[in-house]
């Protein structure tokens, strides 16, 4: 199992500590360093600037926003970065949620399932050098009478074939995923529930297409707080806010496929009170709502001893890319905690 890290958004204030922890990473052999979007700053601006300033490690989109680019747009963005990082760039793309699609985009959130998979068909065309063409329900390329022509991507990327990954949560798109991605980006993974509530559904898809997982890159991200075992209560509160955010506040009470993942979990009542009240206003309650055993289930808490023993758990469920997003008031601390997983994976036998 390797090890990656998510530096999250840019902007929020810690941003020269990013380029510290991904130059970091860089040096202690991390295989990836992967960069978020929502509407604030924007992935490839930042994957750029990370690729620069690093050797080694990997840079990847997480994620890209469908509705953000037209996908050859993507596919340009994809071969750029590639090129310019010596074959160091992962695409990673998802279709965001209603209420950034359509209020941020002006996008409408509509078959997200159908525009996706046209999507990556458009992208991997493009990507491979061929004159683009596609007659689908989202997309027509070139547009039909007029003066559009089929052309091809000038760009070389570095290698022939650059590794695409989908954000999934909900169990169709899990399947299209495995049937048409090189990877799956997954967040709030529970090990002892990974099976059932993710990877049965990306092995179907995998099947679909007549594969197995071998050589599929299973993703997930998980925030890492070091500390003393005995503190894992108050190590625990520190993703208090997150939780509450993405299981009580992210898209809308209909479509909110972070609630639908937890209630999949088996806390379908704390769910809906976390998001009742994220909802009505009350973040504090929402935060206060979430039952510490969510949060331990879906993070790394406590000392390196016991992070090694839950990575354990999560390369026997099928993890084969473990995310770290290493929490600290300080760069300091989040540089320990950096350390901390590298340790811990040696600790585990997993390096």
């Amino acid at each position: 199992m390797q090890l990656g890290i998510n530096l999250g958004y840019w902007g929020a204030g810690m941003d020269a500590d990013n380029l510290a922890v991904a130059q970091e990473a860089d040096r202690l052999g991390y295989a990836v360093c992967w960069a978020a979007e929502a509407y604030g700053s924007d992935a490839a601006t930042v994957l750029t600037w990370v690729a620069a300033q690093t050797e080694r490690i990997d840079v990847g989109s997480a994620i890209f926003q469908i509705p953000a680019r037209q996908p050859a747009m993507t596919a340009m963005t994809a071969a750029t970065l590639d090129s310019l990082s010596g074959g160091r760039f992962r695409l990673g793309i998802g279709v965001s949620g209603p209420q950034v699609s359509e209020g941020w985009y002006g996008v409408k959130f509509d078959k997200p399932l159908a525009r996706t998979r046209e999507y990556v068909e458009i992208v991997r065309k493009a990507m491979s050098r061929e004159r683009l063409t596609h007659d689908g329900e989202h997309w027509t390329l070139p547009l039909p009478g007029g003066p559009g022509k089929a052309i091809k991507l000038t760009v070389h990327p570095e290698r022939e074939h650059i590794p695409l990954y989908i954000a999934a949560i909900g169990p169709k798109n899990l399947e299209q995923t495995g049937e048409i991605a090189d990877g799956a980006l997954l967040i709030f993974p529970s090990a002892e529930h990974l099976e059932e509530t993710a990877i049965k559904y990306l092995r179907a898809g995998r099947e679909k297409a007549g594969k197995t997982l071998d050589g599929f890159d299973i993703a997930p991200t998980l925030p890492l707080a070091l500390g003393e075992d005995k503190d894992l209560t108050t190590l625990a509160d520190t993703f208090r806010p997150y939780t509450a955010l993405y299981v009580g506040g992210m898209g809308s009470r209909r479509q909110n496929f972070y609630n639908q993942l937890a209630q999949r979990m088996g806390f379908e009542s704390a769910a809906a009170e976390i998001q009742d009240k994220y909802l009505a206003g009350d973040k504090d309650g929402a935060a206060a709502a979430i039952p510490h055993d969510l949060i331990d289930k879906t993070t790394l808490l406590g000392s390196v001893d016991r992070i090694a023993d839950r990575m354990k758990e999560y390369a026997a469920a099928g993890v084969t890319t473990l995310t770290l997003a290493p929490a600290g008031f300080t760069l300091d601390e989040r540089l320990a905690s950096l350390r901390a997983g590298t340790e811990a994976l040696e600790r585990a036998g997993l390096a």
